[in-house]
């Protein structure tokens, strides 16, 4: 891979985080006067807001969110086909299932960090607040609470995270190959 290659695909994916960060922070009902939360929105503003005057929310479905990852996926997996010399007609299905799984990757990805993050900041930090705390508790909890229901903590440690972390990633094979299969 070239560096001019990587540096497009870094920042494509970069743009996928921070868009994909935002529909995380609002299905999940994220305090939106948090810092950390008002970056996310600042960054992706220029993006969002114009297309919220074509396409208005659906219930509590901020479509315009969603289609923006969705285009960035699609254009980021355009770019780094092109750059590979993959014709766009033809090979219409490898692009879809090139762009579904670069959403599934950063979505996976995204939360397998979240929880590492949110995890190694309960234990340094086990009583503090910080910003970032509060947002990583936020979009994790939710998915470590039915872990810490069934796992208890062994000698005050909780081991939701690990089964979260494995979980997720045996989801994310399991993704996958399924979509593999199908396209």
């Amino acid at each position: 891979m070239s560096a001019i290659q990587f540096i497009i695909h870094a920042l494509l994916s970069l743009a996928l985080f921070v868009v994909l960060a935002r529909l995380l922070l609002q299905w999940s009902r994220a305090d939106f006067h948090n810092p950390m939360c008002e970056a996310v929105v600042r960054l992706t503003n220029p993006l969002i807001l114009p297309m919220r005057r074509v396409l208005p929310p659906i219930r509590k479905i901020d479509t315009a969110t969603v289609v923006a990852v969705i285009l960035i996926a699609f254009l980021g997996t355009a770019i780094d086909l092109a750059l590979l010399g993959v014709p766009f007609p033809p090979g219409m299905h490898l692009w879809v299932r090139s762009a579904i799984l670069a959403i599934e990757g950063m979505l996976v990805i995204t939360y397998l960090i979240a929880i590492f993050l949110y995890a190694l900041l309960s234990l340094i930090d086990p009583i503090g607040d910080s910003p970032l705390k509060e947002v990583l508790a936020t979009v994790c909890v939710p998915v470590l609470r039915p872990f810490r229901r069934l796992i208890p903590s062994v000698a005050g440690l909780d081991l939701s995270p690990l089964w979260a972390g494995i979980a997720i990633k045996a989801l994310d094979i399991l993704f996958g190959e399924l979509l593999v299969k199908l396209l």
